[in-house]
């Protein structure tokens, strides 16, 4: 049985997706946004990685990043174009409805792009088992085998991604993994529907249910 303390910073997390990032470029360590180093960065040995989710995060890189301490990575501000920032099909490990890209002609998203090391890559790539990667604008990206979650019958964007020509609607966290407890077990409250998902690794869930 999980004790209540343990409850309540489990939904907190799930809540709070995809997290505190920056609005500006950082240097990732050890869990802080630091500032660049002045002058021109040495990117060498480094692969470029889109991020647009938790993983622009510094609290959501530190849980991921934990078995490398001491090593920086460059964290670059940027846009994507022609994509926006909406919800996948699925719940993750921690209980959250994290987020994909899809294509939207108009829209421009605000993005991160990541410049791990080999071995960061690797403990990246492991931490995402429902996503795979594939190539945006000549840039690795993390998008999910699931595909985007639709609600009334559309894919829905994330409140908390501020893309500018938005057409999709969009949703907060707390309020699509509502529509999606009440959709899927609406027996259930909130936390223990999210403590369940986690219980069995996450969730997928049709693309186009009853949502």
């Amino acid at each position: 049985m999980v004790a209540p303390e343990e409850t309540a910073a489990i939904l907190k997390r799930a809540l709070a997706y995809p997290y505190a990032a920056p609005e500006r470029s950082y240097l990732y360590l050890d869990g802080e946004a630091a500032e660049l180093p002045a002058g021109d960065l040495d990117l060498s040995g480094r692969t470029p990685l889109l991020a647009y989710g938790a993983n622009a995060a510094p609290t959501s890189l530190a849980r991921k990043l934990a078995a490398v301490p001491g090593v920086g990575m460059p964290v670059l501000r940027s846009r994507l174009q022609g994509f926006d920032v909406v919800y996948s099909a699925h719940v993750s490990p921690y209980g959250a409805v994290p987020a994909t890209l899809l294509e939207s002609p108009g829209a421009t998203a605000p993005v991160f792009v990541l410049h791990p090391t080999a071995e960061q890559v690797a403990l990246l790539t492991v931490s995402e088992p429902n996503y795979d990667l594939f190539e945006v604008n000549g840039i690795a990206a993390y998008r999910s085998k699931h595909g985007p979650l639709s609600i009334d019958g559309s894919p829905v964007a994330l409140a908390a991604v501020r893309s500018t020509g938005r057409t999709l609607p969009e949703l907060d966290e707390p309020a699509v993994l509502e529509r999606v407890r009440a959709a899927l077990e609406p027996n259930r409250s909130l936390e223990a529907f999210v403590l369940a998902c986690i219980q069995r690794g996450g969730r997928s869930f049709p693309r186009s249910g009853p949502l």
